[in-house]
């Protein structure tokens, strides 16, 4: 039936708005993590090309790994993947939450 079948975008929009296939991704011995890289990875996540188990074997990811580049995806966009900005953006956030 219908829902046993693994049905798959062929290319989702990528974080910059542009068409991002599976060839469009890092490669899986990527070691240097920038943003586009990540923002690339959970644009894959969200639009279905990829699964969140398949994402943490291809890249060698953790849960919480992948999980902390949706959450300041969701939070504050691409800049919040910037390891420089991160507890700027955790305060901005935290205090968006107070009020």
């Amino acid at each position: 039936m219908i829902e046993n079948q693994d049905i798959r975008p062929a290319q989702v929009i990528g974080p910059l708005g542009e068409p991002l296939t599976l060839d469009d991704l890092p490669s899986p011995s990527t070691k240097r993590w920038v943003v586009r890289r990540k923002a690339e990875v959970v644009a894959a996540v969200n639009g279905g090309l990829l699964t969140i188990d398949e994402v943490l074997e291809r890249y060698s990811l953790t849960l919480e790994e992948f999980a902390s580049w949706q959450r300041a995806v969701d939070r504050s966009g691409m800049q919040g993947l910037r390891v420089t900005r991160i507890q700027h953006y955790r305060d901005l956030y935290e205090r968006q939450l107070k009020y």
